[in-house]
């Protein structure tokens, strides 16, 4: 778990106009908030939460456009993909009120993402655009969008139907 809200990717990385923003997005998202006399860090991701469904589906646009704009600058489809397993977990598991705020809280998907873009680019696969895959991740970001509005709508329709 991130300690600081330091950047995660390397200066040189952080070269490219899109990738810093990545770097600066991502940390908005999970670390640039910390929680007075501890070090447990947090973000927007974890305060959209706190709104039920619309912030879950903000949160998973956001964190769709931070994958979406990796996989334009070089991540591969096995990397976009991992990544995507990341925002599909933090989306469902983050839907769930209370314990997805404490799920939100500690498992930081879009800060991992930009690990993983790191240590990529570090390892020199960076393969420069994709567009397929950035194709595929705006479809199955909008398919879980709309899957998560459903739930939501289900969820809320059991919770009145009880009274």
């Amino acid at each position: 778990m991130p300690k600081s809200d330091h950047p995660i990717l390397t200066e040189q990385q952080r070269q490219v106009p899109q990738l810093q923003w990545v770097d600066t997005f991502s940390r908005l998202l999970d670390t640039k908030f910390r929680i007075p006399g501890t070090g447990t860090r947090f973000g927007l991701d974890f305060i959209l939460g706190l709104v039920p469904g619309a912030g879950d589906i903000v949160s998973l646009g956001m964190s769709g456009t931070l994958v979406a704009t990796m996989a334009r600058h070089g991540a591969s489809p096995r990397l976009v993909a991992r990544m995507l397993v990341n925002v599909i977990l933090d989306a469902f598991v983050g839907s769930v009120p209370i314990l997805g705020n404490i799920f939100d809280l500690f498992y930081k998907a879009n800060y991992r993402n930009a690990e993983l873009m790191r240590e990529y680019y570090e390892e020199g696969k960076h393969q420069g655009s994709v567009w397929p895959v950035v194709l595929a991740v705006i479809a199955a970001i909008v398919v879980l969008m709309i899957l998560l509005v459903w739930v939501t709508v289900q969820i809320f329709e059991f919770i009145f139907s009880l009274f």
